[in-house]
């Protein structure tokens, strides 16, 4: 891959980017044609498989970076996303320190970490191995999500584990966590939210976040985010879809 995701993302770049859901590359092919910046592949939430998740990389290609949300953060999802050729890993539920030193330490290849070595898409199915070993512990992006009032609370020492480069906000189960499910806006969730931010912008850490529309992700803008999601592939085809039939349908209304 020629796409150097890592190295924009510390440089500070505001990206923008979508959630892909859906296992047909085509569609994550338009999205990524249409100028998205960045593409959050969804394996947490989604039906798809690693294969299915290959295949959206392949097409994709340098068109944009496809950024892997794994299941949950442990070695065998972490070593499968890296292998099939994904840029970056967004770790789900980092909730304390130990957690993000295990996501490092399973991204890393030796001696920094403990990346198993197997042969995969990443390494040219074999034809460039060194090559690729030799690089991917400067190329590939650890992003963790924190997304619990533990992780929240504990932001501070999960910065500083080193290898760490950037966290995103779940605004949604931060919200759980406080027994708020869904009530985003409250002012104990935005404290939280607000917490993690700061913490980031102190350290000069990136920092991410998810706006569920347009009018929910602009204020970011003017937030020192420089990750954001916007949307959800099912969500945008649906929308367009249903405005299409309601104008349709309105003009010829009875």
């Amino acid at each position: 891959m020629n796409l150097n995701f890592r190295k924009e993302l510390l440089s500070g770049k505001t990206m923008i980017g979508t959630i892909v859901t859906q296992s047909n590359p085509a569609m994550a092919e338009i999205l990524a044609d249409v100028g998205f910046d960045w593409l959050w592949i969804d394996a947490e939430h989604s039906p798809m498989a690693m294969g299915e998740i290959q295949a959206i990389l392949q097409t994709v290609a340098d068109r944009c970076a496809c950024v892997v949300r794994i299941p949950t953060s442990n070695e065998v999802y972490i070593k499968k996303a890296l292998d099939i050729g994904a840029p970056g890993i967004i770790a789900p539920h980092v909730d304390s320190v130990e957690i993000a030193e295990r996501v490092v330490k399973w991204v890393k290849y030796p001696p920094i970490g403990e990346r198993s070595i197997g042969v995969a898409r990443a390494h040219g199915y074999g034809l460039d191995i060194a090559g690729y070993m030799n690089s991917a512990n400067d190329r590939i992006a650890v992003i963790v999500q924190i997304e619990h009032v533990k992780g929240a609370q504990d932001i501070d020492k999960i910065l500083n584990v080193t290898g760490v480069d950037a966290v995103i906000i779940g605004p949604y189960d931060l919200s759980g966590s406080l027994g708020k499910p869904g009530q985003i806006e409250d002012p104990e969730v935005q404290g939280y939210i607000d917490r993690v931010r700061e913490a980031c912008l102190k350290c000069k850490k990136p920092i991410g976040i998810i706006g569920i529309s347009v009018d929910a992700a602009k204020p970011f803008l003017d937030q020192d985010y420089s990750l954001i999601a916007v949307g959800i592939d099912t969500m945008i085809f649906g929308h367009a879809a249903r405005d299409i039939v309601a104008e349709m349908k309105g003009e010829h209304a009875g």
